[in-house]
């Protein structure tokens, strides 16, 4: 299988755990700037660059200037073909969370059936 090449792929760029946290970094809305980030992710500031450069390049995030610090922001919209290839994948472990649910709900109910059952009453010895 031919692959593609991390800075023209979005597959590919998620593919690396360090800009997978970049990314939840700036999920939360709020620009950041390098020096923040290379704070939060603890990696050299060129390596940040450098994963920020590929994440910019495939469009997860962009870029403004303010004075002389670069701001960079999520932009979420190329992940959509991420979400939408495995949201094909979804009934695989949607069955497993229901199963799961049912035995939760079974779990419970017993201990609510054990709680309001009488305590028991010991027989008295001869």
């Amino acid at each position: 299988m031919v692959r593609l090449a991390t800075t023209t792929d979005v597959f590919s760029a998620i593919a690396e755990p360090r800009r997978r946290e970049i990314i939840e970094l700036l999920g939360d809305g709020d620009a950041w700037s390098v020096g923040d980030l290379v704070d939060r992710v603890r990696l050299a500031q060129p390596t940040v660059s450098k994963h920020l450069g590929v994440l910019r390049t495939v469009g997860i995030v962009s870029v403004s200037k303010a004075g002389q610090r670069r701001l960079y922001r999520l932009n979420a919209m190329p992940l959509k073909s991420v979400h939408d290839w495995v949201s094909a994948y979804e009934r695989y472990w949607a069955h497993q969370i229901d199963r799961i649910r049912a035995r939760a709900e079974a779990k419970q109910a017993a201990r609510d059936a054990d709680r309001k059952r009488p305590p028991r009453r010991a027989h008295p010895s001869s």
